[in-house]
């Protein structure tokens, strides 16, 4: 989707895809999909190529229009990806830092609006290194933020999200909470 840029997620890095494919995100939330990809890829669908392709809602103009206001708003806001990724990183430092402070070991990721978090003693690069989190300690964790009326996502192997709503205040007062959970669960 757009939550690393307009571009998804190939325009954080220099890879150039053969095919890409957004969901409800080109539809500004709505049910519609998408793909594209390098011009010998897509001449194999039809009328030019062998491939047919059709979908229910392919074109709505609804979804369309709503998707096209969508990207005029993200457009119209200057930095909004700088300010999405600042936000994200100053989150999870700041439970980095509580967890730490509480001898707890909290790995941290962000990728654009994107963060996630592991409660494991080394740095989570692939799935095997993520299953051996601590689960249990998450699920304390997310009990405890829960109380205090902070809500994550219920299993750590999620994705967290930042968006435009999300004030430096909220980010101040969910740091706190999780200082305070993090010294109960210890």
């Amino acid at each position: 989707g757009f939550r690393a840029s307009l571009k998804g997620a190939q325009g954080l890095s220099k890879v150039v895809p053969d095919m890409v494919t957004f969901g409800k995100v080109i539809g500004g939330g709505m049910p519609v999909g998408a793909f594209g990809g390098r011009l010998e890829v897509m001449n194999k669908l039809s009328p030019d190529g062998p491939v047919y392709q059709a979908g229910t809602l392919s074109g709505n103009p609804v979804a369309m229009n709503a998707g096209l206001t969508s990207v005029r708003k993200i457009k119209e806001k200057k930095n909004l990806y700088a300010s999405f990724e600042a936000k994200a990183k100053r989150l999870v430092q700041g439970l980095k830092d509580a967890a730490s402070k509480n001898d707890i070991s909290l790995q941290v990721d962000v990728r654009g609006s994107m963060f996630g978090f592991f409660f494991n003693e080394k740095v989570v690069k692939n799935f095997d290194d993520a299953l051996k989190s601590d689960t249990a300690l998450f699920a304390k964790f997310h009990q405890g933020m829960l109380a205090e009326g902070f809500y994550f996502a219920c299993s750590q192997f999620e994705t967290g999200f930042i968006c435009d709503a999300i004030s430096d205040e909220m980010i101040d007062e969910t740091i706190q909470a999780a200082y305070k959970v993090f010294g109960e669960i210890k």
